[in-house]
């Protein structure tokens, strides 16, 4: 998915000679905090409505003030993964989208973005949840996928965490059942570190007392 798949054509930019007031009625139907600045097709800049708020002056033209915009943006044929770089380092709600000679595309809203990351990491299927937890020499991601295969299970999704801090890695992975805990016993049979796993509807406890049950009638029989 490119930057151009995901411009909104909902939210319009601002120009200079719009209010400081219009621009923050923009932000509140939209629910964002900031909104590009654009004179003729120009990208002039990106205003947040803190900088709006230090203006201090509701009824003027934005443009009849001195203001130091930032000016990050993407092209509209980069990847998702460069805009949600961009907007969680600066802390964006909205990233513009330009094209090669610099002419304004439109915005990428942070929470279609959000939108698009759930579907495509298998958020919003149904699936169990295990964190692993290894040093760096010790991943294989082979071994994983067959320990998981084995018991006739997929990935759905992997997410791979690292600390700067740290030789151990910790490893996310989405499932596609939700009854895990035979998965749950071949990595411990592999030795491998279990930091933390999530079974939808606490499966895992009904299974845990289901088999506890049944002990206590065979020692009863």
């Amino acid at each position: 998915m490119l930057a151009k798949d995901l411009i909104s054509d909902e939210i319009p930019s601002l120009r200079t000679s719009d209010t400081a007031v219009e621009a923050l009625n923009w932000m509140e139907v939209f629910r964002i905090s900031h909104l590009p600045i654009v004179n003729n097709e120009e990208f002039l800049g990106l205003i947040s409505d803190a900088d709006i708020y230090d203006l201090n002056a509701p009824e003027e033209s934005i443009g009849n003030h001195k203001l130091s915009l930032l000016r990050p943006f993407v092209r509209y044929d980069q990847h998702v993964y460069e805009i949600m770089e961009i907007a969680g380092r600066l802390k964006l709600t909205v990233v513009p989208v330009l094209d090669y000679n610099n002419k304004y595309m439109g915005l990428v809203r942070m929470s279609d973005l959000l939108h698009y990351f759930s579907k495509i990491s298998a958020i919003e299927k149904p699936g169990g949840i295990i964190v692993l937890e290894l040093s760096e020499r010790d991943y294989s991601m082979t071994e994983i996928s067959q320990i998981v295969e084995s018991n006739n299970a997929k990935i759905l999704s992997m997410y791979l965490n690292t600390s700067p801090d740290s030789t151990k890695l910790e490893i996310t992975l989405k499932l596609n059942l939700t009854d895990i805990t035979p998965i749950i016993q071949t990595f411990n049979r592999y030795d491998y570190s279990i930091k933390a796993s999530f079974m939808e509807y606490d499966e895992q406890d009904d299974l845990y007392n289901s088999r506890y049950e049944l002990f206590m009638r065979y020692l009863n029989t």
